[in-house]
C-alpha cells in the first residue's frame, strides 16, 4: 500500500521528517481492527469530508445514536442514516463511488481515528470500503462531556460569500475545527485544535491558523501542495451550531521553520440543525500553546 503521495512527501522532505515520517507511517492500514470497531461503535459524530457535485470541498458532521456508525467487515464502515436537510454534502453522499475522508473523535476520551475510501449507497445510509485506516495522538484534543440530545432545530439559517460579523466571531472563538482536503484519487478529513484565538480572522473572506507540530505524516499539508481545495468545519460545541466553509488553502513557511495556513473562504452554509448534540465546557488540551500577545479568545 502506498502510504504517502508526491505532496506529503515534498513536505515531509522540507520540513526534516522523512525518517520519522516513515516510521509513523506503518500505523496506516487498510483493515478496521476490533478496537478500532468497537471505538466506532461508541461514537455519537462523524466527520465526513469530500467534493460536491460541484467540485468544492466541504466537511460535515453526521450524528446519531452510538451503534450509528459500525464496522460491518475487516474492511468496511457503515453508516446508518444521513446528513441533514440542506447539508452541502448530500448529494456526495447518495452518490456510489464518491471518494470520502471520515474522522471519528471522542471528545469524553481525547481519542480519534481517520477512515478514508470510497461511498458505497446503501438502503439505510452508506457504507465506505476502507484504502486508510490509522489513530491520531490526543494533542490538541479538548476533553468534553456530552449534555443533551436536541430534537428541534431551524436547519440551515444561513448561506452566503463571506462571514457575517456573528460568523466571524464564532471562528474566533473556536477552539476546534475539522478540515477536508484530496489529492487524486484520496480525500481525508483531519482536526485542528488550540486556544480559542488560534484561528485568525483576516477579513470576511480570509482565515488564517498556526500548523502546530503533529503527527510528521502531512496528509493534509501534502494534499494542499497538490489541490488546494479545502473545506471547514467549526461547530459550535455547546449549541450544537455548525458553520460549514468551502474555499481554497495554501501552506506559508517562515524562515524560523513556522508553518500557517492561509485559508481563501467561497462559501458559507451556517446550521442549527434538528438532532444535534449539545456538550459541555472544555476542558483544553494541556499541548495547546500558548498564544501571541496580540491574540486571545473572543466569546461568542
Amino acid at each position: 500500500m502506498e502510504r504517502y503521495h508526491q505532496g506529503s512527501l515534498a513536505v515531509q522532505e522540507r520540513v526534516g521528517v522523512r525518517e520519522l515520517a516513515d516510521h509513523v507511517g506503518r500505523s496506516i492500514g487498510t483493515g478496521i481492527k476490533d478496537v478500532a470497531a468497537a471505538f466506532l461503535a461508541l461514537q455519537p459524530h462523524l466527520v465526513v469530508g469530500a467534493a460536491d457535485g460541484a467540485g468544492a470541498l466541504w466537511a460535515s458532521l453526521l450524528t446519531g445514536t452510538p451503534g450509528f456508525v459500525r464496522a460491518t467487515g475487516p474492511h468496511r464502515m457503515a453508516v446508518r442514516g444521513g446528513l441533514p436537510a440542506g447539508d452541502p454534502l448530500d448529494g456526495a453522499l447518495a452518490t456510489p463511488g464518491t471518494r470520502v475522508g471520515t474522522l471519528s473523535l471522542d471528545p469524553r476520551t481525547r481519542r480519534r481515528m481517520r477512515l478514508n475510501g470510497t461511498l458505497e449507497v446503501t438502503a439505510g445510509g452508506f457504507a465506505v470500503e476502507a484504502a486508510q485506516v490509522f489513530a491520531n495522538c490526543p494533542k490538541y484534543l479538548q476533553k468534553r462531556q456530552p449534555l443533551e440530545l436536541v430534537a428541534e432545530g431551524p436547519g440551515v439559517v444561513r448561506r452566503g460569500g463571506a462571514l457575517t460579523p456573528d460568523q466571524e466571531r464564532a471562528v474566533r472563538a473556536a477552539d476546534t475545527f475539522f478540515i477536508a482536503t484530496t489529492a487524486g484519487d484520496r480525500a481525508d478529513a483531519s482536526h485542528r485544535g488550540g486556544m480559542p484565538g488560534f484561528v485568525e480572522v483576516l477579513s470576511p473572506v480570509e482565515l488564517s491558523w498556526p500548523d502546530y507540530p503533529g503527527n510528521a505524516m502531512f496528509l493534509t499539508l501534502g494534499n494542499l501542495a497538490t489541490d488546494p481545495r479545502a473545506g471547514l468545519l467549526f461547530p459550535d460545541w455547546e449549541s450544537g451550531a455548525v458553520l460549514q466553509l468551502s474555499g481554497s488553502a495554501r501552506t506559508e513557511y517562515g524562515p524560523d521553520g513556522s508553518r500557517s495556513i492561509r485559508f481563501r473562504v467561497e462559501s458559507v452554509v451556517e446550521g442549527l440543525h434538528p438532532g444535534r448534540l449539545r456538550w459541555s465546557a472544555p476542558e483544553y488540551s494541556p499541548a495547546n500553546p500558548a498564544l501571541p500577545p496580540h491574540r486571545g479568545s473572543t466569546t461568542r
